[in-house]
């Protein structure tokens, strides 16, 4: 199983990623910081943008698999190369090529004003759409441990927020370990922006990440966060958020 850290910032702060899940609907927009455990799947950003923008018409656009900004070992010893080397050229690129697959038949079946097929596809769009979304937030929420980015000095605007809501940032971390290790099976922790409010969300999915190491990689994980955008992401407005976005995609 496992649990992942991303920093997201304008509308959700925090993902934590314990590998799971998909986002509710019914929770807020994030800014956020994720940890991996994980939010791989539907995503109410993943539905607005990959669905609701189609036009009647056979072409389509395609997605394509966003290049880490380090190397698959640079975040050593908190996540090895292999597992950084598996989830991102084979468990994301599989997103993607699902979801540009999933897309292609959509734009189909509208040209045909095929409603059943339309309905039909919603699922895997979301879905993959979802994961694609967040796994390219993810990355960018990671930083080797020797930057001056992983360092929560960086974060001083959204470090404080998080010691006013929790009392520490040890106790905020604590809060969020035991979010994660609270979630059966793969899922992802956030820590969200809710209006002023600093919140621990958590979402479900299923999607080993960490083999069966959770616990060690949500004690591991906090040493390879990327302070610095987690607080670009707290500082901005929601349009800042959907520019981080779409500039991840």
């Amino acid at each position: 199983m496992a649990s992942r850290l991303a920093l997201l910032a304008a509308l959700s702060l925090l993902p934590l990623a314990c590998h799971s899940s998909s986002q509710d609907p019914s929770k807020p927009e994030f800014a956020s910081i994720e940890i991996n455990a994980a939010y791989d799947s539907e995503s109410p950003l993943g539905q607005a943008r990959f669905v609701d923008s189609f036009e009647p018409t056979m072409s389509v656009g395609t997605f394509s698999l966003p290049a880490l900004p380090y190397a698959y070992d640079a975040l050593e010893p908190s996540i090895s190369a292999q597992i950084m080397e598996l989830h991102h050229s084979k468990h994301h690129q599989a997103y993607v090529t699902n979801l540009n697959s999933a897309l292609k038949t959509y734009a189909t079946a509208i040209a045909a004003n095929d409603v059943p097929s339309q309905i039909a596809l919603q699922a895997a769009i979301k879905f993959n759409g979802g994961g694609h979304i967040n796994h390219s937030l993810f990355w960018e929420n990671l930083s080797p441990s020797s930057s001056p980015d992983a360092d929560s000095a960086s974060a001083p605007a959204l470090t404080a927020e998080i010691a006013n809501t929790w009392g520490s940032l040890e106790k905020f971390q604590e809060a969020m370990v035991k979010a994660l290790l609270g979630i059966q099976g793969s899922g992802w922790g956030w820590l969200v922006k809710d209006g002023n409010a600093l919140r621990i969300v958590t979402t479900k999915d299923q999607d080993p990440v960490y083999l069966n190491g959770k616990a060690a990689y949500v004690e591991n994980i906090w040493k390879v966060i990327n302070w610095k955008t987690a607080e670009q992401r707290f500082k901005g407005d929601r349009d800042d958020a959907f520019k981080i976005l779409k500039a991840s995609l």
